[in-house]
């Protein structure tokens, strides 16, 4: 339930479709109401800077649906809608949720899945927001402000035991509208340097979400971080994607994506057409995903599940990896839910070679970088690429042509080459047959006191010794695909605890053996 200040009532909560959005009753901009113009006054005829306000207030309970809609009637001649909004945020106890609520927008066009009508999104980053015709808080997007029936999406993230009591205020500023810019977007290629390996970070988050970066100084962490490429991966908003022209250059290739962030995990789109929205109102048991991934390739982009096997509410990825490009196996600074995500995702490809079409998942990593003193960077994607284009990039991420590593000290080579010369390297299949002798060699510089790995679907078979204060060494295996279907490289620093891997300083996709 909830109630204006105006006395208009209490409102009732109904089901608008789906078991996880509800509608509640409408706010009302009516003349004569308190705080509405004076009787005779149209809103198309109100003055210029003529204010109306309205204050709803209620409380979710327990149990609430994922996404609450509020109605509101914008009558013609607004130039502008300002939306202000609080909730209570009790203590609760230890081990108990507490109350967290988002807040996002949709205009006349309407709420249905897709996103037509939707207008912005700041989740709980924000405590208020505006749009107009020729600008909008960061995370919302700027254009007409028609009138009709607009929707305030609420989302009660958590809730606490005694319900979540909210109160939201809009204000509506009339006049003249002014006129929204036409986005430019940022090239989709850089100066390359042919077919080469190309560093970037695909997981970064700007102040058009919760991020307290700008593009450009993103991209200024990103030059210094010795990344050629990253990726625009706001939460559940395409909102900067007009903002990055500036900050991309000849040296620095910027991708256009989305972290499309659902109750059950959350999954980056990398890459996607400029101004590609990719709705994320679902959970597993609708039976949704499939569809938006879809539209990603559609666009052009990737599918890369984020940290699966994060701790964090409504983060673990449960929508399975049948519609995945890549999945995203290192996430920030290395955590165990890291180790965690690498062990499963080998377990995966130790399953795909049992497959019929032996079909398999590459990794990467991204940085997740928020804020200060999140690196951009740590860890990046390294990636064989024909060149530094958009395309290009992302065929070398679909194809696993690449390794993960903490930084720009940290490259390698590895590779297998069979008896008459055969070669395949990171991502690519050594066609030879299953008796037939093959090399494996692995090359690391930049990784003092670090030990080299190789990994096969039987397991850990060979590791080095620890690498010297230069940081470089190699390791070198000799094996037959009969034995090793395939085989991977880790890059690991000395463990910190007994009976626990040191964290990586870089891992490698496969290379497959045999035919």
């Amino acid at each position: 339930m909830c109630e204006d200040e105006h006395g208009v009532g209490r409102r009732t909560l109904f089901v608008t479709g789906a078991a996880a959005a509800l509608t509640l009753g409408g706010v009302s901009f009516a003349e004569g109401a308190e705080g509405a113009e004076k009787p005779g006054r149209s809103g198309a005829a109100a003055a210029a800077g003529t204010t109306r306000t309205r204050t709803v207030r209620g409380t979710l309970p327990v149990g609430s649906p994922d996404y609450v809609y509020l109605p509101v009637e914008v009558p013609p001649g607004v130039r502008e809608i300002r939306v202000a909004y609080t909730y209570e945020r009790p203590a609760v106890p230890a081990g108990t949720q507490g109350n967290a609520l988002d807040i996002g927008i949709f205009d006349p066009r309407g709420t249905d899945l897709g996103g037509r009508g939707f207008r912005g999104w700041s989740g709980g980053a924000r405590s208020e927001f505006f749009l107009r015709a020729d600008d909008a808080t960061p995370g919302y997007l700027p254009g007409p402000v028609r009138p009709g029936i607009w929707h305030i999406v609420l989302g009660p993230y958590t809730v606490a035991p005694g319900g979540l009591p909210y109160e939201v205020t809009v204000t509506l500023t009339f006049g003249e509208p002014g006129t929204t810019p036409k986005p430019v977007h940022p090239p989709e290629h850089a100066k390359g340097r042919g077919r080469a390996w190309y560093r970037g970070d695909c997981h970064l988050h700007s102040w058009y979400s919760d991020g307290r970066r700008t593009p450009e100084e993103i991209a200024a962490l990103a030059r210094a971080a010795g990344l050629d490429f990253i990726n625009s991966s706001d939460h559940n908003t395409h909102a900067a994607h007009p903002h990055w022209a500036g900050a991309a250059g000849d040296d620095l290739l910027v991708l256009l994506g989305e972290e499309v962030t659902t109750r059950n995990g959350h999954v980056l789109a990398i890459g996607t057409d400029p101004g590609t929205f990719v709705d994320w109102r679902y959970r597993a048991r609708d039976h949704r995903f499939g569809r938006y991934a879809r539209e990603i390739r559609r666009s052009g982009g990737l599918v890369v599940p984020a940290h699966p096997h994060a701790t964090c509410i409504g983060c673990s990825w449960k929508f399975g990896f049948g519609d995945a490009d890549a999945v995203e196996v290192w996430n920030g600074p290395y955590t165990p839910d890291d180790e965690v995500a690498l062990a499963d995702w080998d377990a995966m490809l130790v399953a795909s070679v049992r497959s019929a079409d032996g079909s398999w998942l590459p990794a990467m990593g991204g940085s997740d970088a928020h804020r200060d003193p999140d690196a951009v960077g740590t860890p990046q994607t390294v990636v064989l690429a024909d060149d530094l284009t958009r395309e290009a990039v992302l065929e070398g991420i679909r194809a696993g042509r690449s390794y993960v590593a903490e930084s720009r000290e940290v490259s390698l080579s590895f590779s297998a080459t069979g008896p008459r010369g055969e070669h395949a390297g990171i991502g690519e299949r050594l066609r030879v047959g299953p008796e037939a002798p093959v090399a494996v060699r692995l090359t690391v510089a930049g990784a003092p006191g670090c030990t080299l790995r190789l990994v096969t679907d039987q397991g850990v078979l060979l590791t080095s010794g620890t690498l010297p204060e230069s940081g470089e060494g190699t390791l070198r295996w000799r094996t037959t695909p009969a034995y090793a279907a395939y085989v991977r490289a880790e890059v690991r620093h000395a463990p910190t605890a007994p009976e626990l891997p040191g964290r990586p300083a870089a891992f490698t996709n496969p290379v497959f053996l045999g035919r």
